[in-house]
């Protein structure tokens, strides 16, 4: 598809919907920060809506504020600002409120945003839009930025199958959708990977790749339900435990904090040292979704009068560093140096293409 040209650029990422609740709008300080790109360029509003969860979810929301701001820090026209979804109702009006104050970018965050996405951006066909975590068939101007988050998921599973005591691992989602279910697909084969590998027996609660069938929150942003679901995974024995649940995760994060280091949480999106550095001694790592990077790139093109292209559009891989396995931060002396030395051999195989890691869930 060709990509739209010389029109005000209207972009829209929406990434997988693991957030918290919030109701906050905000701009950023109208100071030019230091450092950036030419003055002489005229102002770019780079406007944001979050999904139903706030720009402090210590994920991915958080990830592309991050990347808003990291776009402002690079070129001195960019004037970044938000809006927070506090219910699905709201993703539509948020998005064509920033249309109507002829924002040159706004950025949608959240897989539930595609229906109200599709929709303002066929209603915008001389804008240019761009969605994270989908693709819209037939908008010709609406730019794909997807993470083939199965990849790094497939590490964190293999490496938990390798860390845990008791062998049994779990993981739990915030809602049934492909970007949630897509790091639970890798999670789970990686784990089987590793007993294929070992002769071992490893389980994993929560998830059943063959059936698509497993637990989840409902919800992003409740920690008592993160508690709960997770209380039950260490009653089953679970000592290794993957929320792909926002903020509801970390509630998962509060029970490994309570177990005296008998449980740990693999994080994801945002290195948890980093997003949730209270609970740094549980994280284990975290499988990251380099979103801010993403995002960073695409308002600094805006920015600079670069066209977004539909096709290819972005996919993140272990390739390209768009995901990866965080550091193991404070676990680096607990994780036995053979296993590290596994993990980082299997990341260049699934690069070599040695290893296949395939979910239906995945980026097409």
């Amino acid at each position: 598809m060709r990509p739209v040209r010389g029109k005000r650029i209207v972009a829209i990422l929406a990434a997988g919907g693991l957030t918290l609740a919030a109701a906050a709008c905000g701009d950023a300080p109208d100071e030019s920060p230091s450092g950036g790109g030419a003055s002489a360029a005229p102002a770019y509003s780079a406007c944001m809506v979050t999904d139903t969860g706030g720009i402090d979810d210590r994920s991915f929301n958080a990830s592309a504020w991050a990347g808003m701001q990291a776009a402002a820090d690079d070129q001195d026209n960019v004037k970044p600002k938000y809006v927070a979804s506090t219910a699905e109702a709201d993703y539509e009006p948020n998005l064509r409120q920033f249309v109507n104050q002829k924002c040159d970018f706004i950025l949608a965050v959240g897989g539930l945003m595609a229906t109200a996405t599709e929709k303002v951006a066929k209603a915008n066909p001389d804008q240019q839009f761009a969605i994270v975590d989908g693709a819209i068939q037939g908008a010709g101007n609406v730019y794909p930025m997807q993470f083939a988050t199965e990849q790094a998921a497939f590490l964190a599973g293999y490496l938990a199958a390798g860390y845990t005591k008791t062998g049994t691992v779990a993981t739990y989602g915030g809602l049934s959708i492909p970007p949630v279910t897509v790091f639970m697909d890798g999670f789970v084969d990686g784990v089987a990977y590793y007993n294929k590998q070992k002769s071992k027996s490893v389980k994993v609660l929560g998830w059943d790749k063959a059936k698509q069938n497993g637990t989840f929150a409902d919800n992003f942003g409740d920690q008592n339900k993160g508690k709960s679901i997770t209380n039950t995974f260490v009653a089953q024995g679970a000592d290794v435990v993957m929320p792909v649940a926002g903020g509801t995760g970390l509630g998962t994060a509060d029970v490994a904090k309570a177990s005296g280091g008998k449980v740990s949480v693999i994080w994801v999106d945002q290195d948890g040292c980093k997003s949730a550095e209270q609970y740094c001694d549980v994280f284990l790592t975290t499988v990251v979704k380099n979103i801010n990077e993403a995002v960073k790139e695409a308002v600094v093109n805006g920015a600079s009068g670069q066209p977004l292209a539909a096709d290819p559009g972005y996919v993140g891989t272990l390739e390209n560093n768009g995901v990866s396995l965080a550091p193991y931060n404070q676990f680096d002396g607990k994780v036995d140096a053979g296993l590290k030395g596994e993990v980082d051999k299997l990341k260049q195989d699934i690069i070599d293409g040695t290893v296949k890691v395939e979910s239906a869930n995945a980026p097409k």
